[in-house]
């Protein structure tokens, strides 16, 4: 297991933090819990824990792109983070997903965030700031009903972290 020792200024526990594989249906438990404007993802590739001493402290689930135009086969996506706010499980989780993702043969990983949202935890995991997306009205359509998750009619902001590929 991967353990990650932070430290032990204001604010933070010093406890160590153990990445713990997870199921997707645990993942999904924690999301509904903790998570402050979506719903837990239906699917995924993959989910992570991050633990405190042996609490789930916060999960990240990755999957598909959901954009068509980025499901080459080599990007994954994290869907859904979530955490109970302790300092630097954001990052943790994330750097857990790249690591994961790289092994897996992934050569880049997306996500995306509210435009209100910093993005300090992404930046601290090495994901950069990509572009800007308007709001987009939501998927749903008069011939196909589609409730609101949560995402739809706000700004959002594309981030990645890709390997390149020397030859």
């Amino acid at each position: 297991m991967n353990r990650f020792r932070y430290g032990t200024s204001e604010g933070t526990s010093g406890k160590a933090l153990t990445v713990v594989p997870i199921t997707l249906q645990t993942a999904r438990a924690f999301i509904a819990w903790s998570h402050r404007h979506l719903m837990p993802p239906q699917g995924a590739k993959y989910a992570i824990g991050l633990n405190s001493d042996t609490t789930l402290v916060g999960v990240v689930v990755a999957g598909r792109p959901v954009a068509r135009s980025f499901d080459d086969g080599l990007t994954i996506e994290v869907t859904r983070l979530s955490t109970d706010g302790t300092p630097n499980a954001c990052s943790a989780l994330l750097g857990a997903a790249w690591r994961a993702a790289r092994a897996m043969g992934y050569r880049r990983l997306i996500t995306y965030t509210l435009a209100d949202e910093p993005g300090t935890s992404l930046r601290a995991a090495g994901l950069r700031r990509v572009a800007d997306r308007p709001a987009r009205p939501g998927w749903d359509t008069p011939s196909r009903r589609r409730t609101d998750h949560g995402a739809d009619g706000v700004d959002r902001v594309l981030w990645e972290i890709n390997r390149q590929v020397r030859s």
